[in-house]
């Protein structure tokens, strides 16, 4: 009884904490369909009518699961890049590799944004879509802030700088599962492969040296 009442006794906020922190290990591990209520309630170490009444359902969990985790996700790329002080392509690879750190350092986290979020249909998909939304947005920022420090710009549009930005993300996204895969993987190292890949084909563009068919 004493027991029970000293857990009554944590705030509101850190039992939620506990339950969204246990709601991640199980979805990641099973997925949205096959995760258990029950084991999500033991993992926490609460009853399951304390998961229904703090978080109402099932559905809901899992969409503040999501909402959790990509907000902690942009939250770790946007204070890991440095002030517009910095050069672009020091704030492109400082975001990459705290991008690749924060999907090393909390993998079950990542497979819930880029597997099971994504195949749940609605509303969970359009969740990890404004996620995805945000980091496109924020590459393209520094992919436009590259090129505007060239003379010129490269003979860079508009359209460009989004195209790219979709395709550094994409790529981003594929290689932090395959390194969270791999053995041996480190998360500086996925990121440098992917900033030489990127930059250097940038660093064409900024001078206007695009490839084209023969």
């Amino acid at each position: 009884m004493a027991g029970g009442a000293k857990a009554r006794r944590l705030p509101r906020v850190v039992r939620e904490r506990q339950m969204l922190d246990a709601a991640v290990r199980s979805f990641a591990r099973h997925g949205y369909q096959a995760a258990s209520m029950d084991e999500i309630a033991e993992l926490a170490g609460v009853s399951k009518p304390l998961v229904y009444l703090y978080l109402n359902s099932k559905e809901e969990l899992f969409t503040a699961v999501i909402r959790r985790e990509a907000g902690a996700l942009l939250g770790a790329v946007a204070a890991g890049v440095g002030g517009p002080e910095v050069p672009p392509d020091e704030r492109l690879w400082a975001g990459l590799l705290a991008f690749f750190t924060y999907a090393a350092e909390h993998p079950d986290s990542w497979v819930v944004l880029s597997r099971q979020a994504r195949t749940q249909g609605e509303p969970f998909a359009g969740e990890a879509a404004r996620m995805r939304d945000g980091i496109v947005r924020f590459v393209a920022g520094l992919i436009g802030e590259a090129a505007a420090e060239v003379e010129g710009g490269g003979g860079i549009t508009s359209r460009d700088v989004d195209a790219l930005a979709q395709a550094l993300v994409g790529a981003a996204e594929s290689l932090a599962g395959w390194a969270n895969e791999t053995p041996g993987v480190t998360a500086k190292e996925a990121a440098a492969t992917l900033m030489n890949f990127a930059w250097a084909g940038l660093g064409n563009l900024m001078k206007s040296e695009r490839w084209s068919p023969r």
